[in-house]
């Protein structure tokens, strides 16, 4: 599955692997760690993790699935910044 080129692919990587990064500190590491009283601080290890990601497959020659990754990672960061500025 992870040799198949494709967007969708990228779509459904960026989307799933940020979602477990933030279920795992928004949940389970609730106020347990030093780092954790800033709360852009989740949201921030899930873009890494996803820049991370899209230079694995740009780097192995899969542009398009890196080129979903981007998609979903820059959506994902416009979402944050509207919801986040809205409660301002």
């Amino acid at each position: 599955m992870l040799n198949k080129n494709d967007v969708s692919l990228g779509l459904l990587i960026g989307a799933i692997l940020p979602g477990v990064s933030l279920f795992v500190f928004g949940f389970l590491l609730k106020n347990q760690l030093v780092f954790m009283h800033k709360p852009g601080i989740p949201y921030f290890v899930a873009f890494a993790i996803n820049l991370f990601i899209i230079r694995y497959f740009y780097g192995k020659g899969a542009d398009k699935t890196g080129n979903g990754i981007a998609m979903i990672s820059l959506l994902f960061m416009l979402a944050i910044f509207i919801f986040k500025l809205q409660s301002l």
